[in-house]
């Protein structure tokens, strides 16, 4: 509150002021700008337009460490991050010109926050994005005090229920097995087009799954990745609304034998997670991958739920 009446009372001084000083014509006064504060759940599928102004910073907040801020054109946009600070991003135009470019944030546990940066240039008026809140996306799925995706979640089992337990020993192992398997796998059926991904073997061992996976450089210039992302997702249920819901599912592990690419090569990989307890008959698990310029057209390709019988962790 204490912001917007500053605002306002501001413009009223300036055009006293200016009144008295030129007494003469009255001339246009700068108009402060619209302050926005906005609180949003993290949502990797989508997009969010951030509203920037010459003169000003924007303040973008993490419910965890930030652990990389990448621009699109660090010429005309800049980012800082702080370890005293390590929550927030900052984030304000170089220039007084209209411009505008994509910014990605990604977090220490993987989540992957892309942003579009946008600055008409005009040094008065228009909505100016204050502060961004991001939390983190809830679901009846899995409750807010369910245990984090590296620590098992406590359960009182006895000797006839309870699944096999990966040590990390043994998960290194299993990694180690399925990203090698999956290096002598023939692919004949890919998805996607300059950018393509297929899926492997799906095993499990317990609640705990692994997927082996590929992905091909079908463009004719080099490509950077980002680390595979798990999420389940599924239309929402409103009536005339054709918007997804997606989930992220946290991944335990991950390994690929290349993060960059060339023209015509292939990389393979595999991820490690726990899977979600159950889903709706309508939703489906889905292994993202995405390019670092391109993190709002990611390829997305259907993962089993359940793993076919007989494929368990030795």
């Amino acid at each position: 509150m204490k912001v917007r009446s500053i605002l306002i009372t501001v413009p009223l001084l300036a055009t006293v002021i200016t009144g008295h000083v030129v007494g003469q014509t009255d001339k246009a006064v700068a108009s402060p700008p619209q302050p926005h504060v906005s609180q949003l759940t993290i949502d990797t599928q989508s997009v969010t337009v951030l509203h920037l102004r010459p003169g000003f910073v924007s303040s973008v907040r993490l419910p965890e460490e930030v652990s990389s801020v990448v621009l699109g054109d660090p010429q005309t946009f800049k980012a800082e991050h702080s370890e005293a600070e390590p929550r927030l991003v900052f984030l304000k135009p170089l220039t007084a010109k209209s411009s505008e470019t994509n910014a990605l944030i990604t977090t220490k546990s993987g989540h992957e926050i892309p942003l579009h940066l946008v600055s008409n240039g005009k040094p008065s008026g228009g909505a100016v994005d204050f502060f961004l809140d991001y939390e983190r996306p809830h679901s009846f799925m899995i409750p807010s005090t369910a245990s984090s995706f590296a620590v098992g979640e406590t359960r009182t089992l006895n000797s006839e229920t309870a699944p096999p337990v990966v040590k990390p020993d043994q998960a290194a192992a299993w990694i180690e097995q399925q990203l090698l398997k999956q290096t002598k796998t023939s692919i004949s059926r890919w998805i996607g087009k300059q950018l393509r991904v297929s899926v492997g073997q799906v095993s499990e061992n317990g609640d705990r799954m692994i997927v082996a996976f590929s992905v091909m450089n079908n463009s004719d210039s080099t490509l950077e990745l980002l680390p595979p992302q798990l999420r389940l997702a599924g239309p929402l249920k409103q009536k005339n609304d054709s918007k997804i819901k997606a989930e992220p599912v946290g991944i335990d592990e991950y390994s690929m034998t290349n993060l960059r690419l060339e023209p015509g090569e292939r990389a393979d990989g595999v991820v490690l997670f726990e899977r979600p307890s159950f889903k709706e008959s309508s939703e489906q698990l889905l292994l993202q991958i995405a390019q670092v310029e391109q993190v709002d057209h990611p390829v997305l390709v259907p993962v089993s739920f359940t793993a076919p019988i007989g494929r368990t962790a030795q």
